[in-house]
C-alpha cells in the first residue's frame, strides 16, 4: 500500500513511517520542516504530483496553551490545512485519515466518551481540533478521525520519558492526580491503525488508544515501578500528587475525564488494544535498554 504521512517527524508520525515501511507498505514521508501548513498553496503543490492509497495526516499545533494565545494560527493548522489535505484526497479519489484528539470532550463524563458523544472544547486547541474533524468529515463522509491520547513513544519524548529522567536526578517528583485519561504507544498504534488502511473500512470518527484509564500520577508511578524493577537507579521513586489548580502556568483550561472507549473499534476489526500497563512497561524496558 501506498501511504502519504504528513507531520512524519513528529512523535506518532515518526512510529507510523518506521512500522509501516517495516511491515512492507510503501511510504512517502512529509515532515512538518518540509510543509507549511499555514499556506494552503504549498499543500496542494506538495500533494498534487503524489500517488498515494490514503494519507495521515499526524500534523498539529499541539501546545494547548500556545494555541490558547494563537488562535489564528491553530484555526490555520488544525481546521484549515485539515480541509486542504482532505479536498486533495477527495480530488485523487482517496482517503485521508486524520488524528484528532480526547480534547475534543468537556471531561464532564465519568464513564468512558463513545464516538457519538456530544464533543464540548473548553479551549481554543480542542475548538480548533474539533473544527477539523468537522471539515474533513464534510468535504468527504468516506473520510476518517481517529481521536487519541496522551500518546508516547520512542521518537520524541513524552511525560513518561520526563518522569523517568527527572527520577534520575532528583526525589522531588510530582504530578496532577486529578485528571484521567489512557496513555496511548505509539508502536501499538501503528499495529491497530493499519487494518483501518485496507481491509477494514471505517469512516466518520473512531476512538483509538490503550486500554484502561490513569491519572498522569498514576501513569507517572507505574513507569518508576517498572524502572525500578529492572534496576535502573533511580533517585525519586514516589510520584507525590498535585491538583490541576495548583498549576499557575497553564493558561488553557484542560478537561478532568477524558478516557475514551474503544468498543467501536474492537467490534470492526476484532482486535483488542492492550492495557497500557503492558505498553508502558515495554517503553520503559526499551528506554533502558538504549
Amino acid at each position: 500500500m501506498r501511504i502519504v504521512v504528513v507531520g512524519s517527524s513528529g512523535r506518532l508520525g515518526a512510529a507510523l513511517v518506521r512500522e509501516w515501511r517495516a511491515a512492507g507498505d510503501q511510504v512517502h514521508p512529509i515532515p512538518h520542516a518540509s510543509l507549511d501548513l499555514c499556506d494552503a498553496h504549498a499543500i496542494r503543490d506538495a500533494l498534487t504530483p503524489l500517488s498515494f492509497d490514503v494519507l495521515v495526516n499526524c500534523a498539529a499545533l499541539t501546545n494547548v496553551d500556545y494555541c490558547e494565545t494563537h488562535g489564528d494560527e491553530a484555526m490555520l493548522i488544525n481546521r484549515d490545512a485539515v480541509r486542504v489535505l482532505a479536498e486533495m484526497c477527495v480530488r485523487k479519489h482517496k482517503r485521508c485519515v486524520h488524528i484528532s484528539t480526547d480534547y475534543v470532550f468537556d471531561g464532564e463524563k465519568r464513564t468512558p466518551y463513545v464516538e457519538t458523544d456530544e464533543a464540548h472544547p473548553l479551549g481554543v486547541y480542542a475548538a480548533s481540533k474539533l473544527s477539523g474533524e468537522r471539515v474533513l468529515l464534510e468535504t468527504d463522509r468516506e473520510h476518517l478521525a481517529v481521536r487519541v491520547s496522551w500518546v508516547f513513544g520512542p521518537d520524541r519524548p513524552s511525560f513518561v520519558d520526563q518522569i523517568l529522567k527527572r527520577a534520575h536526578e532528583t526525589e522531588d517528583l510530582s504530578a496532577v492526580a486529578d485528571k484521567w485519561a489512557t496513555p496511548t504507544y505509539t508502536l501499538d498504534l501503528a499495529k491497530l491503525l493499519r487494518p483501518l488502511l485496507r481491509e477494514v473500512k471505517v469512516k466518520g470518527v473512531l476512538h483509538l488508544t490503550n486500554a484502561g484509564e490513569c491519572t498522569w500520577q498514576e501513569y507517572g508511578q507505574f513507569a518508576l515501578d517498572c524502572a525500578a524493577k529492572l534496576g535502573a537507579p533511580l533517585k525519586g521513586r514516589t510520584v507525590a500528587p498535585l491538583k490541576m489548580s495548583e498549576l499557575a502556568a497553564f493558561v488553557a483550561k484542560r478537561p478532568v475525564y477524558t478516557v475514551m472507549s474503544t468498543a467501536k473499534f474492537t467490534a470492526r476489526t476484532g482486535l483488542t488494544p492492550r492495557p497500557w500497563q503492558e505498553a508502558v512497561e515495554e517503553h520503559v524496558r526499551a528506554t533502558l535498554r538504549a
